[in-house]
């Protein structure tokens, strides 16, 4: 069960935050050459825009690549996703995907649309 309980003033900053969440939604698979998923770079994340399979939905953003985690859109070792993932001798790739986590505009959007 996940709980979010955001305080929004009237001049619409963010005032008070409470997020809950019982486990973080992350899955884990090993892909062979294509990849099968078609991914993009928007707001700072590399994000699932096109092919869902297993658990891997549209919108799960990439948090890994062979246990390296990802910062942007550049690895630890400064190697660049899309790069890594073209080249075919890189295969097979495990890589791990999450839901992604709103920022906190995006909360403050939220809560605003949701009032009493």
């Amino acid at each position: 069960m996940a709980v979010s309980v955001y305080i929004v003033s009237k001049a619409g900053g963010m005032i008070y935050q409470y997020d809950y969440n019982v486990v973080p939604i992350e899955y884990e698979k090993t892909f062979s050459y294509p990849l099968d998923l078609t991914l993009e770079y928007l707001n700072n994340r590399v994000l699932v825009t096109f092919g869902q399979m297993d658990n891997i939905k549209v919108g799960h953003i990439v948090l890994s690549i062979n246990g390296s985690p990802i910062i942007g859109r550049k690895m630890n070792d400064g190697r660049d996703i899309f790069d890594v993932l073209k080249a075919e001798e890189n295969y097979p790739i495990s890589i791990k995907f999450g839901r992604l986590r709103l920022g906190t505009n995006e909360k403050i959007v939220m809560a605003s649309t949701f009032h009493s």
